[in-house]
């Protein structure tokens, strides 16, 4: 009888973190607060500027960088001038400062994540980084979760990308037997 009790509960609290882990934006960090406020979903979604435009790096380095403050002043010494937040952007670049963003996405100091291969194979970067052009304010779940690693490797689906090893692991599984890619399962490819 203590058996079935103990194995009740343990279903409970078990279906108790699915449905946690599983549930539409529960899952997600918010937003720190940023010294400008940049909408992704006016540059990337309204204006259809490509990612690669901004983050360049991407395409030559592990970090896909944040663009500098002269890159943005190349639009915004013309487009919305009198904006608030550009003047603030402004205010930057007449100091000659790096406008200092809070990172959102950030893998365990563990972990290596070069963004070049994967640009390099096509990936694309709504596939990690989510339906970034919709998003007025990022804000992402990032970092090791033993949940969100069990329910990728059982194929449970997530409502946003958690960028844990799991959903790595699954996503590098399901492009080599889809696209016969290379993509490396190698602990040392990610851990080193």
């Amino acid at each position: 009888m203590r058996t079935r009790v103990a194995l009740g509960i343990l279903t409970l609290v078990l279906l108790a973190l699915l449905l946690l882990s599983t549930s539409s934006g529960r899952g997600q960090a918010a937003a720190p607060a940023q010294p400008i406020a940049f909408s992704h979903q006016i540059h990337a979604g309204q204006y259809k500027i490509d990612c690669q435009y901004c983050h360049s790096e991407a395409r030559r380095s592990e970090y896909a960088g944040i663009p500098s403050v002269s890159r943005c002043m190349g639009c915004h010494k013309i487009t919305a001038a009198d904006r608030p937040e550009i003047q603030k952007l402004a205010a930057f670049f007449n100091r000659n400062e790096p406008i200092p963003w809070v990172r959102i996405f950030k893998v365990p100091e563990y972990v290596s994540f070069p963004h070049k291969p994967h640009v390099r194979a096509g990936v694309t970067c709504q596939a990690c980084h989510g339906p970034i052009e919709t998003m007025a304010v990022v804000h992402a779940k990032t970092g090791q979760n033993f949940v969100n690693d069990l329910l990728n490797l059982a194929g449970l689906a997530r409502t946003s990308t958690p960028l844990t090893m799991g959903w790595c692991v699954e996503c590098h599984t399901k492009m080599n037997a889809k696209d016969r890619t290379k993509a490396p399962l190698e602990c040392l490819t990610c851990h080193h």
